[in-house]
């Protein structure tokens, strides 16, 4: 029996099951796939947006401004990159102008520091590669990057350390509402929720819960329609995003965006924490909820948006294309908080941009929710700090040799083009909430996202994983489920 159980591990869920692992609770995150951050949250720009954009008084609204401004005080505790490089909003038509000013307008109501409008001459001294098209530009220094993977990683990894369960390849095909009479009825049933789930190997299980908190992500309206007479639907709208080289990281300074429209923020330019150039995303609504395949048009439609913001974009050293799915519902706003005719049920449904930003302001908002209404009190001792994986690289070179000294594992080289050593491969598989997969490799070390895709350290890779994992290469896979890398063996097994 759960006191909370959490649906979704993306960044929400994560950062709420962190939030509520301060308390004194039994809490179950289930995650449909092998892995956290697996959904929306693991493609997306990585951008901490300001806050300007989203109307007043709306959850967008708040949440964003309130996640933008924990986000430093975050990054530093759980120990995940961020920047806070700035943001702009390009105008390249002097018709459309005073869009900026609506912006700016917004922005200031909203509770955004920092904002002003930059006229040609200031704004081209500040990114000089923009479009010569370029006449002003809303400025918001509040606005930064982060790495989507390790903001998602790091609070499921610390809300792990504080007795979080994390259920993996557990499909929810079910949840039914135990009413308070039923339960009266039966002394040994508790009133809350029977929730269904299905394992990887196709076997079901009835776990019991008091609460649910629904953050499933592009399922979101799936699992609330579950429970709830009030219908809700969610569209996934697909965004197609090119990744370029380190080589072009610097050809911007700060997140430039295009004014927006009604399908969203439009295409962006902006440099990640990583030191590459992301450029993207598309807003194409789509009907499959698993639709995260590039197409020609979409890559074609950033190509040609993304020059209109910034010349000379050297998109022949793209190195890789990907799309991420965003949960837009109907009503265009974030949905959080209690169902009204599902005591119990809370939703954190329906976040699509800026929903990364917010994720840490909505962990603390729907903890809160759930301390009051389950009287929850502290923990007597709550690790509130977790510390990331080291990376040889950010080392002094005499620190680098005392490392490789104590473990020569961080010695060997196996993704050259990121630079990503055994030693940060064996930290991903044994920290808590460990790597089991290639692509789990990849989110938390990087070892496979460079130039050659995966190309060299794809079997190095696979032999450190079948070493520590004890399990035969053939059974290893890209993300989990069917999605096996080795068939079968060409030669027969050395046997030693």
């Amino acid at each position: 029996m759960y006191d909370v159980i959490i649906i979704g591990a993306g960044v929400c869920g994560a950062a709420i099951a962190r939030e509520l692992s301060k308390y004194e609770a039994r809490i179950c995150v289930l995650e449909k796939e092998e892995d956290v951050c697996c959904g929306t949250s693991k493609a997306n720009s990585g951008i901490v947006h300001a806050g300007f954009d989203a109307s007043p008084g709306t959850w967008k609204a708040r949440m964003n401004v309130k996640g933008s401004k924990m986000m430093k005080r975050m990054s530093e505790e759980l120990d995940f990159p961020y920047q806070q490089v700035g943001s702009l909003v390009v105008c390249t038509d002097k018709t459309q102008q005073k869009g900026l000013y609506e912006l700016l307008e917004k922005g200031e109501t909203n509770g955004v520091e920092g904002l002003r409008i930059l006229e040609k001459e200031e704004l081209l001294k500040m990114e000089p590669n923009l479009s010569e098209e370029a006449i002003a530009a809303l400025y918001a220094p509040m606005g930064g990057i982060v790495c989507p993977f390790g903001m998602n990683i790091a609070y499921a990894e610390n809300a792990c350390v504080n007795g979080v369960e994390f259920r993996f390849s557990s499909i929810v095909r079910k949840i039914r509402k135990i009413e308070e009479r039923e339960a009266q009825m039966d002394s040994g049933l508790p009133s809350g929720f029977e929730v269904l789930i299905e394992n990887q190997k196709g076997s079901e299980e009835v776990l019991l819960a008091r609460f649910v908190v629904n953050a499933a992500g592009v399922n979101a309206d799936l699992i609330h329609n579950m429970v709830s007479r009030n219908k809700i639907h969610i569209t996934p709208r697909r965004g197609d995003y090119l990744l370029l080289d380190h080589t072009a990281g610097k050809q911007v300074s700060h997140t430039v965006f295009a004014l927006p429209d009604i399908m969203g923020k439009g295409v962006l330019v902006t440099p990640t924490v990583h030191g590459n150039l992301l450029v993207g995303p598309t807003a194409i609504d789509i009907q499959d909820r698993e639709g995260t395949n590039t197409t020609a048009d979409g890559l074609c439609q950033v190509m040609e948006k993304s020059k209109k913001t910034v010349k000379d974009l050297p998109l022949g050293q793209t190195i890789t294309s990907f799309a991420g799915l965003r949960a837009h519902e109907d009503g265009g706003d974030f949905i959080l908080g209690e169902a009204v005719d599902v005591p119990g049920f809370i939703d954190c449904a329906g976040i699509e941009s800026p929903g990364l930003t917010s994720a840490p302001a909505i962990g603390v908002w729907i903890a809160d929710l759930l301390r009051e209404k389950m009287n929850l009190h502290e923990k007597k001792e709550f690790f509130s700090r977790r510390k990331g994986m080291i990376n040889p690289f950010m080392l002094s070179k005499e620190e680098q040799k005392e490392l490789i000294r104590r473990n020569p594992s961080y010695g060997k080289i196996v993704c050259r083009c990121e630079k990503i050593s055994e030693g940060e491969i064996l930290d991903a598989i044994h920290r808590p909430l460990g790597a089991r997969s290639l692509d789990g490799i990849k989110r938390r070390t990087r070892a496979g996202m460079g130039r050659c895709q995966a190309g060299f350290c794809t079997t190095g890779t696979m032999e450190i994983l079948s070493r520590e994992l004890e399990i035969p290469m053939t059974e290893l896979t890209k993300c989990g489920g069917k999605s096996k890398i080795a068939v079968s063996f060409t030669k027969e097994e050395v046997k030693e």
